[in-house]
């Protein structure tokens, strides 16, 4: 008897070969993935594999999580700074400053790292995880990258007057402001996102790339008929664009990605091959989302990115070179001789 269509599986049908690793000139292993780019009146601009693919935000969600909190005043009652907006939608290194904004966030709202329920891991950046070990002491929820998402909520909560200690619970009043939020910029109609529990323990949605990459076009340049008075989304990217050490850390394409100021970018990746960018151009929106389907981080979704913003002229080619040179290495061996390289093969349509 065979065995019934898997749906995951079959939905797999939409990625496309994106990127080629090659060792000498044979190609060993290929990543397949989808990109969507869209304005931010929903309109397509280009894509790779099919932009309709089903996919999970994980941290890309981060910028849209923040917006209830700016939403409902509580920015403003607890004077949270530019750099602590930026640390709550970064997914950062555990670096020291990091763990200071974060750490800062907790004692602005009467609470301590007691109350994150994020759980601890290691550092990102690895000085800070070797310095740490150095000093004999644990990684702590504080060192979490999603420890700032986490402090944000908590704000909420302390400020909407609402559970601290259920504050992860999907029927929370912070967690229901957050998915309304999301699905408003996304262009979708109340609920149907599937719910689920992200690697921090917070919930994160599904929805189709494309929309996601619509929610990051409307925070380069909000569109329609509440664009200006969208104060929230203006203060938040001028967070991270002001802040970008904060989004990730020292020698993190994010962070060198908005540091180059191209376009008012803004660059937000997420687990499991997940990357969304922003910018604006001639007073319009546009957004990038990319989902590499196996779940590879760095040596392709970091090409795919670069070379997607060269293709659209978002970044010149030797920029584009130079950080692909910086974030992209070439295949090494033990003894670091370069034995292979890592080539796109998609062209944006």
């Amino acid at each position: 008897m065979s065995a019934p269509p898997n749906r995951e599986i079959s939905s797999a049908r939409g990625y496309a070969p994106l990127v080629e690793v090659r060792r000498g000139e044979i190609v060993e292993s290929v990543h397949f993935g989808a990109i969507a780019v869209v304005d931010a009146r929903g309109r397509r601009v280009a894509a790779a594999g099919e932009p309709t693919q089903p996919v999970v935000l994980r941290s890309t969600a981060k910028p849209a999580q923040v917006l209830p909190l700016i939403d409902s005043g509580g920015a403003e009652r607890f004077r949270f700074s530019d750099e602590q907006i930026a640390v709550m939608i970064g997914s950062h290194g555990g670096e020291p400053f990091h763990v200071g904004a974060v750490r800062s966030i907790l004692e602005t709202i009467g609470l301590d790292e007691r109350a994150l329920q994020c759980g601890a891991h290691d550092p990102y950046h690895r000085p800070s995880a070797r310095a740490l070990r150095q000093s004999g002491q644990e990684p702590t929820p504080l060192h979490n990258n999603c420890s700032g998402k986490h402090a944000g909520m908590l704000a909420l909560a302390v400020h909407l007057g609402a559970p601290i200690d259920r504050y992860l619970e999907p029927g929370h009043p912070v967690q229901a402001r957050i998915r309304a939020r999301l699905e408003s910029l996304a262009g979708l109609a109340p609920g149907p996102a599937p719910r689920l529990i992200d690697g921090c323990s917070a919930p994160t949605f599904a929805m189709p790339l494309a929309s996601l990459a619509l929610v990051y076009a409307r925070l380069a340049a909000p569109a329609g008929p509440a664009a200006d008075a969208d104060s929230s989304v203006r203060r938040a990217v001028a967070a991270m664009r002001g802040h970008p050490e904060m989004i990730a850390g020292t020698d993190r394409l994010c962070t060198a990605l908005m540091r180059t100021g191209r376009s008012g970018l803004i660059a937000k990746i997420g687990a499991e091959g997940m990357y969304a960018l922003a910018w604006e151009r001639g007073g319009t929106g546009y957004g990038l989302a990319l989902k590499i389907s196996d779940g590879e981080g760095q040596r392709s979704r970091h090409s795919v990115a670069l070379e997607a913003l060269r293709q659209l002229e978002v970044l010149p080619a030797e920029e584009a070179a130079s950080l692909r040179a910086r974030f992209v290495d070439e295949v090494r061996n033990h003894r670091d001789l370069v034995v292979g390289s890592i080539r796109t093969t998609f062209r944006l349509a």
